[in-house]
């Protein structure tokens, strides 16, 4: 049973539309019932650590609001955001290890390589990547051509063509290092798990084909945006000084490249593109403005120096 008994066996023509709050509420109650018990093995601790660990649970709450906004029942995605959630998890793990970002702590706690082990911290990610394509397989309520369109989508956006392939273009960039080739590397990394999400949601929610293109365009948006915003919010944090030791210290990013101010701008464009695509009194829209606007605020063209 995927939700709460009496929301889950309530034909769905009676179901209320929940509220943002209580969709959150949904997705981690339904997160933390997927997660593996609690014992003592390290593998599980691991896997439930890096899971379960709170974060914003962006891209969940992007493929559930967005199968409302298309029009079907957002819990009938309530599998897909979860599967979604442990391949970002996955990607985080593997993201914060010695041979990539090299990175001690996430989320305001020790990494989980750092927590449990480069040994036990790699087949944490194989096992939240394995789980997560399982899920979406078995899902419930959806009709067998719907579960395997939503793996090949998720297949797709962890690749080569995606954000295995986005992660070392990031880890390796050569002489490539330019605005729009960093923007590429992004959209790889970060904006193609944004655009499995919607297209999740297009697919549960049988969207026509100009639905579909209009969200592939709001997530590609949003995932620009995103990464431009956590660049300028790293930078924010080490403050510019000679000693940064912040994520992308000596990286090829928008903000190393362009400078604060113009890299703010930026944002500020894929912020208005993105909501432009989308019903204003819609739920995509509000999840947009919560995410964005007081970081836009904080972190004006004139706030601190790049890193």
């Amino acid at each position: 049973m995927r939700l709460d008994d009496a929301v889950a066996l309530a034909p769905r023509k009676s179901r209320p539309r929940s509220d943002p709050r209580a969709l959150r509420e949904a997705f981690e109650r339904r997160l933390g019932a997927l997660a593996p018990p609690a014992t003592e093995n390290t593998l599980t601790q691991a896997v439930r650590y890096a899971l379960l660990t709170p974060g914003k649970r962006l891209r969940p709450l992007l493929a559930i609001l967005a199968t409302r906004e298309l029009g079907a029942d957002e819990f009938d995605a309530l599998d897909a955001g979860c599967a979604l959630e442990m391949v970002h998890a996955a990607s985080l793990v593997l993201d914060d290890l010695p041979a990539m970002d090299d990175a001690v702590s996430r989320r305001g706690q020790p990494a989980t390589h750092v927590a449990f082990g480069e040994d036990a911290a790699v087949l944490a990610g194989i096992t939240l990547l394995s789980r997560a394509y399982g899920l979406l397989a078995t899902a419930a309520g959806l009709k067998p051509a719907t579960r395997c369109s939503l793996v090949q989508i998720l297949a797709q956006a962890v690749g080569a063509d995606g954000l295995a392939g986005g992660q070392l273009r990031d880890l390796r960039p050569g002489d490539w290092a330019d605005a729009d080739r960093v923007a590429d590397a992004n959209h790889l990394k970060t904006g193609m798990l944004f655009v499995a999400a919607v297209e999740m949601a297009a697919v549960i929610a049988g969207a026509d084909q100009n639905s579909t293109d209009r969200m592939r365009r709001f997530a590609t948006h949003l995932g620009q945006a995103f990464q431009i915003l956590d660049d300028l919010a790293d930078g924010d944090l080490c403050g510019g000084t000679a000693s940064c030791q912040c994520e992308d210290s000596g990286k090829a990013t928008l903000l190393s490249l362009l400078g604060h101010n113009q890299a703010h701008h930026r944002l500020e464009r894929h912020v208005s593109a993105a909501l432009e695509l989308l019903d204003p009194d819609g739920p995509l829209a509000a999840l947009v403005e919560e995410t964005f606007a007081l970081p836009l605020k904080r972190l004006t063209p004139t706030a601190a120096p790049s890193c």
